[in-house]
């Protein structure tokens, strides 16, 4: 059995008298393509926040690459950080920076790499997600959105993560867009040796690229594990989101 990269236990979230998540736990394992899938207010998101540390859960336990997330010192958790990257929902690209800048700025604030090195690394990593080298100077504005996504997943890559974490990646892109970008993380998935957690709610992304996935609802995790094991589930909101002939999906 593959090693165990998060392990999220008991996961109790509040904002104030609000409920997010009533004790929800999960398990990702090296190399898996994993979801959070569920309804808006179910609370995805907010898990993944918390994964990366931009959030505290009111109780539970994380852990990643066997650290308890909760527990670490400022130097241990920068350093946890290091180990992988982010993929927010808008992109979160700076506009005054074009998108060779974006990239160049993580290897400028985390490594002594000279200058003609990390402009290399940055055509490398370009090239990787599909953009055409001449978008290195293109600004976020002047980019499509299907542009953005990718120039913002090249930045995501540049210190060469081994965990990669995307917030609904596809959302707002047309249905080719879409799929294109499924592939794209299904290949570098392959190539690079990945771990990946999405945030989505996306029913083809599940179906096409996804290894495993927690559904989220009534802030509880309803169901965790391949689309067959979910589907072999009895819950309503399964029934509601994998609704009868979906995918040819008999229920």
């Amino acid at each position: 059995m593959k090693p165990i990269i998060i392990e999220a236990r008991d996961i109790v979230t509040k904002f104030g008298e609000n409920l997010i998540h009533d004790s929800i736990s999960c398990t990702i394992r090296e190399h898996d393509i994993y979801a959070f899938l569920g309804g808006s207010g179910s609370g995805k998101s907010t898990l993944m926040r918390e994964m990366i540390m931009l959030e505290t859960p009111s109780s539970g336990s994380i852990h990643i690459f066997d650290k308890n997330i909760a527990n670490l010192s400022l130097q241990d958790a920068q350093d946890l950080r290091r180990k992988w990257g982010v993929l927010f929902q808008s992109g979160a690209l700076y506009s005054s920076l074009s998108v060779g800048e974006n990239i160049a700025l993580l290897y400028e604030e985390y490594t002594n790499l000279p200058t003609k090195l990390i402009n290399e690394l940055v055509k490398l990593k370009i090239d990787l997600v599909g953009l055409p080298p001449h978008a290195i100077n293109l600004y976020p504005s002047q980019l499509s959105g299907g542009m953005v996504k990718r120039a913002a997943l090249a930045r995501a890559l540049a210190l060469d993560p081994k965990l990669l974490f995307l917030d609904e990646p596809t959302s707002g892109l047309d249905p080719l867009s879409s799929r294109q970008f499924d592939a794209l993380i299904k290949q570098l998935r392959d190539l690079l040796g990945l771990t990946i957690v999405i945030v989505t709610h996306d029913l083809d992304t599940i179906h096409h690229i996804v290894d495993r996935f927690v559904l989220l609802g009534e802030k509880k995790a309803i169901a965790q594990g391949s689309l067959e094991e979910v589907l072999a589930v009895d819950h309503p909101i399964i029934n509601y989101f994998f609704q009868k002939g979906t995918y040819g999906i008999q229920g």
